[in-house]
């Protein structure tokens, strides 16, 4: 049969057929209807390739997507490509002809309108670049005859001989033949954890990863010299789906194409539009009533489900699909909320012994005692006028929910918790490495990321233009300086912009209890307090939730402009910008209740003032310990219900809902392609691309500053995390599987620095709940007052004792009361919470001796806590090491298994080289043992016996 040039002749795959242009036949008059009746007769070729999963022939695996975009022609319907790139015809292919699939579009622009520059500039990218995939070994195959206009789809193959040259190249740990058994405990530890299983059960995952082992396999970097060592049965199976992609992630991001005048990686052409998108496959559906049962539906059966969280999560399973990276996540985040147990459990008893003891608590029952008749001066100038002490009763006594003794020992506790937690971590990290034969696995030099190519090729340039002689150039500090700078400014700048923020809220809060305070009502006095620290609260709550995702935009952007060199020094640089902001943000207002709200304020005739006209703000006579207490809780929980949860929830909902209206407007233009059931690779393009663990451990690293910085005035704060946790566990989870496409596996031994920032925050705590404790509470007042000035060994009297007095006479003009008969009778002295001297001492309003005492006591407490925390928790991270025992006495015996296989191995190469001499020597006596005539009459024998070994 003779093909029209109209017609585009194809590569056909097993019956070496021709694919003419569906146009062509229409334009020659064949009815379409005879066409769907051929389709309806043929075998459905997407049940074969089990619908994306494998190319079209269903015997090769995908194992990474590429997508494109590409513009359809006006003149009618496009042409259905479905090209192959088989590795034996590129083989055959010489680097001047097209690659299988180039003709077809050439064809095609022969008839159609031509595409403006920048889409053949794309196109030629992705010729050379797939071009060069195919000369590095991996097998590719188009599909542009999709459910998805305008988008074409590039299924990438890995054959075995490819995958066993990259495992060697980056030296993977496979497991070989050898199996050994795992040393088991004895007598009664075995009895104790034959109890603990059966007790455990139940919350068990069922899957089989899950189950204890008794044997392993021995594991040893991959070598083809060495196949003979690996159990290569089952080659299918013997490099996983996650081992499968990562491998040809790596071809991907060396493989680099010339054509646009510099060098570009898979990272480059993304960035440019060459192609839209680049993920390897999940492993098929996760729902519905005939779906087989991969790793990713027992995922979302046993893990990403609510109905599971009771249970331990599979961190193995989630490792072998996801990789060593994730798997660490989710490892370090069980292991958090488990320690968050005894926290809540411990931080619950703090709190019940509050709320025991604030009926027998002396100072609170005092304040709330009205036959003291206490008169206090005025909160604010001319407005406010003179209350009563024991309005603040309600304050008072809660304050001792949270200001009491047992704080005091909690701090001291969840400072030795966060040593044991990080030691308990790094336990747990080594049992997963030799778990995950990750024991001896060093992290190699990254390739360089796209972006920094690109400024070195640019910095090579202008020295080429000015006639310079250059090696291999690199970017120094000078060429960086500009960013730096940058950087320096923009954070400084991100910080002020924080501060300044706090600072119009502090002027918001007293210029509203200024106003509140006009209010006739009693009522409305009395609550005056509580209506503005709360509504301030909210307000911090909504700017900190804004400026969140404001500094995370600007951290990356400031980051962008360093040009990195690798992924790695990337990452690290951003995760350390954005906490630096995001620390400030959350923790500002924090900071300022603790330790600046009320030390600055001044005293009755001589305040301190902002803008000469706003009165300084002052603690409650119980203390600020109660409204840091309220501020603490309502950003933790504020951020963890709005910004972790429904952030987390809602926009990927949201985003998902957007893109599914998208494609039914556009499937609605043709109800032919409608009707097709979507490839996988087309159903994992439509979900969100993975954007890295950064922001997933920010806000748990954030909400571990919550649960150990400030706990001494929050005790219920563990709880509130653990509760969090157990929902955000199982929101990942479910993110991870259902909602995000699946992210390439990236190996990794520990969490990174991200360790060195929970350290870091562990011994801020000390330091800081060692402060709060001693200026943020009434803690050392009281007992400076019970042992150097109680009468009776008791703590009545203490209220009085902390309280100075002053003459109304002395106010300065225009700042007394405009109705100083509020109270119904003339005030002449008032009281104010401060160590001063009385008006009838000749230093009148002076510091008194009193506040010196306690200022030393304070510090002394200072000195002696964060030493004695700091060596305590020294001493749990010295006394409990870094290794368990078995773990170590287990790598030791894999390298002594491991030396003996390769010494049995040169033994059995010895005898059979000893074996092999043996038969050559006798081959030799019995040539010469033959007769002359023999001899003379075959010359050819004796050569013969000599080839013997040759032959072996």
């Amino acid at each position: 049969m003779r093909v029209n040039k109209k017609y585009s002749c194809l590569p056909a795959e097993e019956k070496g057929i021709h694919i003419i242009n569906i146009r062509a036949i229409e334009d020659i008059g064949y009815d379409q209807h005879e066409s769907t009746l051929l389709n309806s007769l043929s075998k459905n070729p997407d049940a074969d390739c089990k619908y994306g999963l494998y190319f079209r022939d269903g015997k090769r695996k995908v194992d990474y997507i590429l997508v494109y975009h590409y513009k359809k022609s006006s003149a009618g319907r496009t042409l259905t490509r479905r090209v192959h790139h088989n590795d034996s015809s590129a083989r055959s292919t010489k680097q001047d002809q097209p690659l299988p699939g180039k003709g077809v579009q050439l064809e095609m622009g022969e008839s159609e309108p031509h595409v403006d520059y920048h889409e053949d500039d794309k196109r030629f990218r992705r010729e050379e670049y797939e071009g060069n995939l195919v000369e590095a070994g991996l097998e590719l195959e188009r599909d542009e005859d999709t459910k998805i206009h305008g988008i074409g789809f590039v299924k990438i193959h890995a054959p075995w001989n490819v995958l066993c040259r990259e495992a060697e190249f980056l030296k993977l740990k496979m497991p070989t033949k050898k199996m050994y058994q795992i040393n088991q405990t004895h007598g009664l530890l075995k009895k104790i954890n034959s109890v603990i299983q059966k007790i455990t059960e139940p919350i068990q995952p069922k899957v089989a990863e899950h189950k204890p082992q008794t044997v392993k396999r021995l594991s040893y970097p991959f070598s083809r010299e060495k196949q003979h060592l690996f159990d290569l049965s089952d080659r299918d199976s013997f490099f996983d789906s996650k081992t499968r992609s990562t491998i040809v992630y790596e071809i991907l991001k060396r493989t680099t194409c010339t054509k646009a005048k510099y060098s570009m990686g898979i990272t480059s052409l993304l960035a440019n539009g060459v192609y839209s998108a680049a993920y390897p496959l999940h492993d098929g559906d996760y729902e519905g009533e005939n779906v087989e049962l991969n790793d990713r539906k027992l995922l979302c059966e046993e893990w990403a489900s609510y109905g599971v969280f009771y249970k331990y999560q599979p961190i193995d399973l989630v490792r072998k699909y996801f990789g060593e990276k994730i798997g660490l996540y989710f490892a370090w985040l069980g292991v958090y909320t488990q320690m968050l147990i005894p926290a809540s459990i411990v931080g619950i008893i703090v709190f019940l012994y509050g709320c025991a003891t604030v009926d027998e608590n002396i100072p609170s029952m005092e304040m709330c005692d009205q036959r003291n008749n206490i008169t206090m001066c005025p909160l604010c100038d001319r407005t406010c006028s003179y209350w009563k002490m024991s309005s603040a009763c309600a304050t008072a006594r809660a304050s001792h929910l949270f200001d009491n003794p047992a704080t005091v020992f909690f701090s001291v506790f969840m400072a030795l918790w966060a040593a044991t937690f990080m030691e308990h971590w790094k336990r747990k990290q080594m049992r997963l490495n030799y778990r995950w034969d990750l024991t001896g696995f060093e992290e190699e030099e990254d390739h360089p990321r796209a972006e920094y190519e690109a400024k070195v090729l640019e910095k090579s340039l202008r020295k080429e233009h000015k006639h310079k002689e250059t090696d291999k150039e690199k970017l120094t500090w000078k060429d960086r300086f500009p960013a730096y700078l940058t950087n320096f400014v923009g954070i400084i700048f991100m910080v002020g912009l924080t501060f300044a923020i706090v600072f119009g809220v502090i002027i918001y809060r007293i210029s509203t209890a200024a106003a509140l305070a006009i209010s006739s009502t009693p009522s409305g006095r009395s609550s005056v307090r509580v209506t503005v620290t709360a509504t301030a609260v909210i307000i911090n709550l909504v700017v900190i939730i804004i400026l969140d995702e404001v500094y995370g935009c600007i951290a990356r952007w400031l980051t962008q402009i360093e040009v990195p060199k690798t992924d790695k020094n990337f990452e690290e640089r951003l995760i350390f910008k954005a906490f630096l902001l995001k620390f400030v943000n959350a923790y500002t207002p924090i900071f300022y209740v603790a330790f600046f709200k009320g030390r600055f304020v001044g005293r009755p005739g001589d305040y301190v003032y902002i803008f000469h006209s706003f009165r300084m703000e002052e603690c409650a006579p119980g203390g600020c310990l109660m409204e840091l207490c309220i501020q603490l809780s309502i950003i933790m929980l504020g951020k963890q219900l709005i910004q972790n949860n429904l952030f987390e929830i809602g926009i990927p909902k949201m985003k998902k809902f957007i893109r599914y209206m998208k494609l039914k407007r556009r499937r609605s233009l043709d109800h032919e392609e409608h009707m097709k059931k979507k490839q996988r690779y087309e159903v994992d393009y439509n979900l969100e691309p993975f954007a890295g663990l950064t922001p997933e451990y920010m806000e748990m690293i954030i909400q571990f500053g919550f649960v150990t910085l400030f706990v001494a005035s929050f005790p219920l704060a563990p709880l509130f995390a653990l509760l969090n946790n157990i929902i955000e566990i199982r929101l990942d989870a479910k993110k991870f599987v259902t909602e995000l496409r699946r992210p390439v596996a990236v190996r990794a031994k520990d969490i990174g620095i991200w360790y060195n920032i929970l350290r870091g925050i562990g011994k801020l705590a000390v330091i800081i709940n060692a402060f709060v404790i001693s200026f943020t509470s009434d803690f050392i007042p009281r007992l400076v007052y019970l042992y150097m000035y109680s009468e009776n060994g008791t703590m009545h009297g203490f209220v009085n004792h902390t309280l100075s007095s002053f003459n109304v006479s002395d106010f300065q003009a225009g700042t007394a009361p405009n109705d100083p008969m509020d109270l119904g009778y003339e005030v002449q002295i008032c009281r104010y919470k401060d160590y001063r001297e009385p008006p009838w001492s000749e230093n009148k309003y002076d510091i008194s001796k009193d506040f010196w005492a306690v200022l030393a006591a304070r510090l002394a407490f200072v000195i002696v806590f964060q030493n004695l925390v700091m060596f305590m928790s020294d001493f749990v991270d010295w006394i409990i090491p870094d290794i368990p025992k078995d773990i170590s006495q287990q790598i030791h015996k894999e390298k002594v298994l491991m030396v003996e296989v390769f010494m049995r191995e040169e033994q059995g190469k010895l005898q059979m080289l000893e074996t092999w001499k043996d038969k050559d020597k006798q081959k030799g006596e019995n040539c010469n043992n033959h007769s002359p005539r023999l001899s003379r009459s075959h010359s050819g024998s004796l050569s013969s016996c000599h080839s013997y070994p040759l032959d072996v």
